[in-house]
């Protein structure tokens, strides 16, 4: 199939940009990397009359590295291979490096994939985890950040206004003596995963666990953060419970049964995945706090 015809607009800038989705409001779609957008013209369970294309919008594509910020047309490569950005948040490498193909990661955008809001893609979840953000603007009135945590309001639904543009995304440095670790299951390498797990611990100064938690993707409609605390708390970081930790998560995730995996297969994947990541991020942690003291 094709798309259904649509207007197609170029703004010259994020004003111009702004002002065009002001004017055609809900009929109007933002064009960025396109990788989930495309697919949905050319079936046609996308038909917007008005596609606005800001590729062309230099200053959204920035990365900065005080909190990781990326700009709205900043590729998932770019952040991927981005060593600032490693640095001050490695489980976003960590977690883009598993999102779909190389040829896909060159074209999509990490703000296109947080608006688009799948509940199985990865981005969402880490920025659920890290308690990030998405800043967003439309003419006339003043920028305005959501919260992670307010942002994914259910599948493929986000809190993003008709006439508002997201500019970035914010995903904070972790707190001093924390690792985190990502991990999923696929079908075939680059499908969307069954199930996948970001855990981040923070270790004290004794390499005891501190806090813990985690946020689990296609186990529910929207990324499902998860407070591990409870059960590796005060736990040394090489010999914690990951068991507890695992059997907390599955505990707190409501999967339905699909064409892909049983509701029971994914709440059982949820509390593997959980344990494993949770162990890598003790682990990270460790070696990191290990690093900075020697």
């Amino acid at each position: 199939m094709k798309p259904a015809a649509f207007e197609y607009h170029r703004p010259a800038t994020v004003a111009e940009a702004l002002a065009v989705l002001a004017e055609v409001g809900h009929d109007g779609k933002v064009l960025a990397g396109g990788q989930s957008l495309v697919p949905l013209l050319n079936m046609r369970l996308a038909a917007p009359r008005h596609l606005v294309d800001v590729n062309w919008l230099a200053e959204l594509d920035e990365v900065a590295h005080d909190a990781v910020r990326v700009g709205a047309i900043a590729r998932h490569a770019r952040v991927e291979h981005d060593p600032g950005a490693a640095e001050a948040v490695p489980l976003l490498r960590q977690a883009i490096e598993d999102i779909a193909h190389t040829t896909v990661r060159n074209r999509g955008t990490v703000v296109g994939s947080l608006v688009h809001a799948d509940p199985a893609a990865e981005l969402p979840a880490v920025l659920v985890l890290l308690g990030g953000s998405v800043e967003l603007a439309s003419a006339g009135n003043g920028p305005r950040r959501v919260a992670a945590a307010d942002f994914f309001v259910g599948p493929l639904e986000s809190a993003l206004r008709p006439g508002e543009l997201a500019t970035a995304a914010v995903f904070p440095r972790p707190p001093a003596g924390s690792g985190g670790a990502w991990v999923e299951l696929a079908r075939r390498h680059g499908d969307y995963a069954v199930c996948g797990a970001g855990v981040l611990v923070r270790l004290d100064q004794g390499l005891r666990v501190a806090s813990a938690r985690a946020a689990l993707i296609s186990v529910g409609p929207v990324p499902v953060p998860v407070d591990l605390t409870d059960a590796l708390g005060g736990q040394p970081h090489d010999a914690a419970d990951w068991a507890a930790a695992g059997r907390l998560a599955a505990a707190a995730v409501d999967p339905d049964d699909d064409i892909h995996a049983t509701a029971a297969y994914r709440r059982h994947l949820a509390g593997v995945l959980t344990a494993r990541a949770a162990r890598s991020a003790a682990a990270a942690a460790a070696a990191a706090k290990l690093e900075a003291s020697a």
